[in-house]
């Protein structure tokens, strides 16, 4: 079984609601920016690459839970909330644990920092929306 304790769980759910407040403000940020859907296409790619990309590095930190590339990969905010998951059925130091859920209180306060900043330059302040450019 793969939550075996109420620790895992409480780890899984954890990197759920982080990964998920942490990918919402991103995505709050690219709709106070852009005017229409098809706007939103091009500027959704960059936003999804690390999901992806997290989700490559899944697998292999199965077969490795403790190598360079699951551990770097655990440690990034974008990624960790998958990596994690591959990784917290194995034994991994817990201090990587502590670092990696410090890591993502950091990203998801900065990232909705910078939601809120977008969102009221470019909508409350002008009226208009953000330049990208």
């Amino acid at each position: 079984m793969i939550f075996e304790s109420a620790f895992d769980t409480s780890l899984f759910y954890f990197y759920f609601l982080g990964g998920f407040l942490l990918y919402a403000s991103l995505f709050a940020m690219i709709g106070s920016v852009v005017d229409s859907e098809t706007d939103t296409q091009q500027f959704m790619f960059p936003v999804i690459l690390p999901i992806i990309i997290s989700i490559g590095v899944g697998l292999p930190a199965v077969e490795s839970p403790n190598g360079t590339l699951a551990t770097v990969f655990s440690m990034i905010p974008l990624t960790s909330p998958v990596v994690m998951m591959a990784r917290l059925p194995f034994d991994i130091p817990v201090w990587q644990i502590i670092v990696s859920m410090l890591l993502l209180i950091l990203g998801i306060i900065g990232t909705a920092w910078l939601a809120g900043r977008v969102y009221r330059i470019g909508i409350l302040t002008r009226g208009l929306k953000f330049p990208i450019s």
